[in-house]
């Protein structure tokens, strides 16, 4: 017996120690203090999934929107000049690339020396670095940053010019659209006269328009970008100055247009300016072994062409006897008069009557053989009669002689040593005019009437 209770005592004694190990085991596993990670992570894969860039020589790093003070630093305390950064398309792996090479190899193995105080003392001196796109691997990372900003962009756009789940409200008139982002572009342009751009042209339009929304929110007009005590006075402002547009030369929209990403190293003015002039060169060449067709006037009385006026003009004199150079000299016909009577002959042709003795006929053969007989061709009628402005208007709409008409030597020495009054419609009589003149009665009356104050 007492073996037994010796036994037992053992057993629940080893049960006690067991329990004891096991409870020492899952406390030693328990987390009794909050952890903490490194707040500089190591390793590349680290620094490129953080927002911020680091400087290429040492441990300072800036936000990427703060980019102009990572160039600064780099410039006062590296003496780096990194050249033309704003094409640069993705300046966080750029500035990667050169931080992972230039601990590779010593700087002046990928950029140009520029001494600076060259004629001062040796300690006067400093020498600067200057990193661009002469160095070919440099313009090859260019290149190739450019070429995968392109492959992103474009798939975005790919993917917002299928989407039908665009929503979005009209900025000027709140009405809302739903569906495709075309619906809501086309609108503003086709009933507010607001225009930026055609939609398959632009990327992150939701972006685009949030910004856009956003300088109206803050009273400013989206072309001058001035800004406006309130919403009444800004909308005035852009219906009445026109300013319903984007300012181009605001590089904060370049981010939204596709052509600001398809060719390295060029802005949308200088690609817009070499397709302008790739046109214009196209248009030279389409047109080069191109060849003036002669002018054909054709005959008042007759269906004779002619390819000069001089030549017209001898055909009538010889075939019709009526010599227009002669009549225009005598009756010092102006352009505007020679089209009234170029107009009213045609007329009176067409209708087969006679100018000057309104006989009327069955065939014009029969009207050019009474008027060469009776010589009323060669005679013109009362000026009052064809100097009319029903004449101005042509008989024939394609009357190629009407535009090689010109001013007679003598109709503008006269009108140069005269001074004409410019009035409405021809008028017969001036004196006349100005007696009838409706100002002439309200100042007489004027003059008749008391004064009132």
């Amino acid at each position: 017996t007492l073996d037994n209770v010796a036994q037992g005592a053992t057993k629940r004694i080893a049960l006690h120690l067991v329990s004891q190990h096991k409870t020492s085991l899952v406390v030693s596993r328990c987390i009794l203090e909050p952890l903490s990670l490194p707040e500089s992570p190591a390793g590349v894969d680290a620094v490129e999934s953080s927002p911020y860039v680091p400087c290429i020589f040492c441990k300072e790093c800036y936000v990427l929107a703060e980019q102009n003070q990572l160039l600064k630093h780099m410039i006062i305390e590296h003496k780096l000049v990194i050249a033309d950064v704003k094409l640069v398309a993705d300046f966080r792996s750029y500035i990667l690339y050169w931080k992972r090479r230039f601990a590779e190899q010593p700087i002046t193995d990928f950029c140009s020396v520029i001494r600076t105080n060259s004629k001062a003392p040796l300690e006067e001196q400093d020498n600067y670095f200057l990193l661009c796109d002469v160095l070919p691997e440099d313009r090859l990372l260019r290149e190739q940053l450019q070429q995968k900003r392109l492959r992103e962009i474009l798939e975005q756009q790919q993917q917002e010019r299928y989407d039908t789940s665009f929503h979005s409200v009209c900025m000027f008139c709140d009405q809302e659209f739903t569906g495709n982002r075309s619906l809501l572009l086309n609108h503003m342009a086709r009933e507010h006269a607001f225009n930026i751009g055609l939609p398959d042209n632009i990327v992150n339009c939701y972006e685009f328009l949030a910004v856009l929304q956003g300088k109206l929110d803050n009273l400013q007009c989206l072309y001058c970008e001035k800004v406006f005590r309130d919403k009444n006075t800004l909308k005035d402002h852009m219906r009445k100055k026109q300013h319903r547009r984007i300012n181009a030369k605001n590089k904060e929209y370049d981010k939204f247009y596709i052509i600001n990403y398809l060719e390295f190293g060029k802005s949308w003015e200088e690609v817009q300016s070499e397709d302008d002039r790739e046109l214009l060169d196209n248009l030279e060449e389409d047109w080069s072994d191109w060849e003036e067709h002669p002018v054909c006037a054709v005959c008042l009385f007759c269906e004779q062409q002619a390819d000069t006026t001089e030549k017209l003009y001898l055909h009538m004199q010889k075939s019709h006897g009526f010599h227009f150079p002669k009549i225009k000299s005598e009756h010092g016909l102006n352009f505007y008069q020679q089209v009234k009577l170029v107009n009213f002959i045609r007329r009176e042709i067409h209708h087969c009557r006679c100018y000057n003795c309104q006989e009327k006929f069955e065939s014009k053969g029969g009207l050019i053989s009474h008027m060469e007989e009776t010589k009323h061709i060669a005679f013109l009628p009362a000026r009052s009669t064809w100097d009319q402005p029903q004449y101005y208007f042509p008989t024939y709409e394609n009357d190629t002689l009407l535009c090689t008409l010109s001013d007679s030597e003598d109709a503008q020495t006269e009108d140069q040593s005269e001074e004409v009054p410019v009035v409405s419609e021809d008028v017969s009589s001036l004196k006349a005019l100005k007696q009838s003149s409706v100002l002439n009665q309200l100042l007489c009356k004027e003059n008749k009437s008391p004064e009132k104050f």
